[in-house]
């Protein structure tokens, strides 16, 4: 199989692309290494990617606004499958920086979905959130309303998932949209909670607790979202008698809320470092919550998460500490 990954410098796409190297698949990944977060670690991560002994990889530095240079790239290459994990992401920078999510995640968006159309793509897996669920009830459904996201970037990631419908209706394109609960691990993204206090911890100083910490997240380690993102490749969305669109929506998540007081109890506990609180007013745009039912991914993708946040936290900090020691 020959497959575009982008946004292959991130934090998902990064571990997503070389999972698929292992698997001996021909993959392109393309990163326009914006600077949201330090540059320095999407950089790190493509050297990493660099290492690997293939001849199964080409990388390019193209943002998905340059349509010409997209189009360039999909007629070069030819793509059986494409998995769009490039977006600006962040739910409080939405806040402030709105414009950035127009462009990355609407008309970057508009344009893969204009090509995989064009180039005939067999099947498109596209990246959105649980943030479009709003303020969720516990065991969350794909089929729950999503008509009130609480922010920009989740009313950015639910027109992602209209507009993906609508190619799909129009043109009979497959297409899988992913709704994401709260990610993380080795290379994560400093403006994440688990990486976020951990700098701020090892360095002595007060983490920001919103909400005095009373909310809870489901929170699903890269390793099973990576594996849900693979699992979903291969189910390939067709027309039958009763859904005449090859379209279809996933939740993947670890279906196990935590608290996040206990969460940060854990982190405290393994690095064995007394933590200095600032407790804070809940911020504008966060949600209560997350919660979700990941029967449907099981049942028709065989999807099974299988680490804990105790575990996650473990291998984080593990990969956190050598990371931080190579400066």
């Amino acid at each position: 199989m020959k497959i575009l990954v982008t946004g292959a410098a991130g934090f998902i796409g990064y571990h997503v692309v070389k999972k698929l190297l292992g698997y001996k698949n021909d993959v392109v990944g393309i990163d326009n290494f914006n600077d949201y977060y330090d540059v320095k670690l999407k950089k790190a991560r493509y050297s990493q990617l660099k290492k690997i002994k293939t001849k199964n990889l080409n990388f390019y530095k193209i943002d998905l606004q340059n349509e010409t240079k997209l189009n360039n790239l999909f007629k070069k290459h030819k793509f059986d499958f494409v998995i769009n994990l490039a977006a600006q992401a962040g739910v409080r920078y939405s806040l402030s920086n709105p414009d950035s999510y127009l462009n990355s995640n609407i008309i970057g968006f508009y344009n893969l979905l204009k090509l995989s159309v064009k180039y005939k793509i067999k099947h498109l897996i596209g990246a959105s959130s649980s943030s479009v669920y709003g303020e969720q009830t516990n065991n969350t459904k794909e089929e729950d309303n999503t008509d009130k996201p609480l922010q920009f970037y989740a009313a950015t990631k639910k027109s992602n998932e209209l507009m993906a419908h609508s190619f799909s209706s129009i043109y009979k394109i497959p297409i899988t949209m992913i709704r994401f609960f709260t990610v993380y691990g080795p290379w994560g993204r400093p403006d994440m909670m688990l990486y976020k206090f951990t700098d701020l911890i090892t360095k002595n100083k007060k983490i920001p607790f919103y909400n005095k910490g009373h909310h809870y997240r489901d929170f699903t380690y890269i390793d099973d979202t990576v594996d849900g993102i693979l699992l979903s490749v291969k189910k390939i969305p067709k027309i039958n008698k009763n859904k005449k669109v090859p379209f279809e929506v996933y939740n993947l998540a670890n279906s196990k809320q935590v608290y996040l007081r206990e969460f940060l109890s854990e982190l405290e506990k393994q690095l064995k470092i007394k933590v200095k609180i600032m407790n804070l007013k809940k911020q504008n745009g966060d949600v209560f919550r997350t919660s979700a039912n990941i029967s449907k991914a099981k049942k028709n993708l065989g999807y099974n998460p299988k680490t804990g946040y105790k575990e996650g936290i473990t291998q984080f900090l593990k990969w956190y500490k050598k990371y931080t020691a190579n400066g």
